[in-house]
């Protein structure tokens, strides 16, 4: 489902709340210090809003996201054969010992040799 103008206007409204939220914060423990209280907590109405906009903001950001893929690996492993695990090129390995088995493999024993053949 593409996100709407709805779910946009709720994600701002969310982070704008969640902002006013944190300077209130701010504010609360500015004034503590300029009276020279004690902090023991936030208001209770700063509490509620910085939580309910916390909500709201995932609210929106779920919405605006899109379309989730399942956390199973298996659902996007189902359509491809034996054949497509198997086949990773990285793993390819081309210089290995089974070339020394072929009649026509020549052992290199210095530098010198590989040198003098190129």
């Amino acid at each position: 489902m593409p996100p709407s103008i709805f779910h946009r206007l709720i994600l701002t409204a969310g982070f704008l709340s969640l902002f006013h939220a944190a300077y209130s914060a701010a504010q609360h423990r500015s004034y503590l210090r300029l009276n020279e209280l004690e902090f023991t907590s936030l208001p209770l109405d700063i509490l509620i809003q910085g939580v309910t906009s916390l909500f709201v903001v995932m609210y929106g950001v779920l919405y605006i996201a899109g379309d989730f893929k399942e956390i199973k690996a298996s659902a996007e492993l189902e359509n491809k054969t034996w054949e497509t695990y198997r086949n990773i090129p990285s793993f390819y390995t081309f210089n290995h010992r089974g070339k020394a088995f072929s009649p026509q493999y020549v052992q290199m024993n210095s530098k010198l040799q590989i040198e003098e053949i190129e």
